[in-house]
């Protein structure tokens, strides 16, 4: 079969593999989605830390099943439409232990720490894979992003009280506002540039700062009567954002790290005490998350085919990760479609 590679920076490649087999407990899900992440992007620029190359990325995936292995459940039928978790749990580290099993310590996830989805067909415990019959085949490979917005608003206990910032408006940043407004929160949106602020306009957020051309702390406060928000979502990963978040929450506020800084940040500790603030950390989601998402999704009156930016045909995959460097301004979401 075909996969499609990620064999050096800058570089994507097909390669001919062998087909999986399931074995027992497991299904062969035949891709036919995958939705391109941050973290691909990272990979392919040479600046992810957490992969070894070559590596097929992909972990946003849709697909049907295509065979089943020993001891599977009935309801795993071939043809059946499903979502793919792409994440693993020990079961044993402390995470796990608290049920907190998104945090796993020894966490592998598709694409990162080991093959992704970007083939034809992948195997995986059927415990994994999450059938859906009532999304659009294409909208199943954007429950696994939005969840981990999904989850960082749940992290940071958002409430329909609450007026939220988040900062970034990718997939993942997206995910948060989507999910801070189905909660009834207010919630405010900054990027750079018009693009994904419209599109976080029609999401539901009621107001938006393009960081490119306004004072983002000033605008956040005069927005917020100089009280600052009650919680701040982080997603985009840079020193500038984390200490911003810092910066503008409401004192006794909350802020929520989902993008990680890819070198040291430097930060006023003062502002932790005298705000009391809680600081939190947010990894990929869980299935509660997923199930959260894919409810939304099914009750958007609008399909939300505005979120993918460009669909590439999986002959043409190795030309997307290129085309986002040179478009990242103005892309939301690239999907491969097989």
């Amino acid at each position: 079969m075909k996969a499609l590679m990620i064999a050096g920076e800058n570089s994507c490649v097909f390669h001919d593999i062998a087909q999986p087999v399931p074995g027992p407990g497991e299904v062969l899900v035949a891709v036919r989605h995958v939705a391109l992440c941050g973290s691909d992007l990272n990979t392919f620029k040479g600046l992810n830390p957490l992969v070894s190359l070559p590596r097929i990325p992909g972990h946003e995936i849709g697909g049907e099943i295509a065979a089943v292995g020993e001891g599977v459940p009935a309801e795993f039928a071939i043809g059946s439409r499903c979502i793919v978790m792409p994440y693993t749990s020990c079961g044993t580290c402390p995470s796990c232990r608290r049920g907190r099993v998104n945090a796993c310590r020894g966490n592998r996830t598709l694409g990162v720490q080991q093959e992704g989805g970007l083939a034809e067909y992948i195997v995986l415990p059927h415990g994994k894979v999450i059938l859906n019959t009532t999304l659009a085949p294409r909208h199943l490979a954007l429950v696994e992003p939005l969840s981990v917005g999904f989850h960082a608003v749940d992290r940071g206990r958002v409430s329909k009280d609450d007026t939220v910032v988040v900062l970034g408006c990718g997939m993942i940043g997206m995910g948060a506002i989507a999910g801070a407004v189905h909660r009834g929160a207010r919630v405010i949106a900054v990027d750079v540039g018009a693009a994904k602020l419209d599109i976080a306009t029609r999401y539901g957020a009621s107001a938006v700062i393009d960081a490119g051309s306004e004072d983002v702390l000033a605008r956040v406060a005069e927005l917020t009567g100089n009280d600052g928000p009650d919680v701040v979502i982080e997603a985009v990963g840079l020193p500038l954002t984390f200490t911003q978040a810092i910066d503008m929450v409401a004192f006794t506020g909350r802020v929520v790290y989902i993008g990680y800084a890819k070198e040291p940040v430097t930060y006023k500790t003062q502002l932790f005490n005298l705000k009391e603030l809680d600081i939190l950390g947010s990894r990929n989601a869980t299935m509660a998350d997923f199930q959260a998402v894919i409810a939304y999704l099914e009750s958007l009156s609008t399909p939300p085919d505005d979120m993918i930016t460009k669909v590439f045909p999986f002959a043409e995959a190795d030309q997307a990760l290129p085309y986002w460097v040179a478009e990242r301004e103005t892309t939301l979401k690239l999907m491969i479609e097989l």
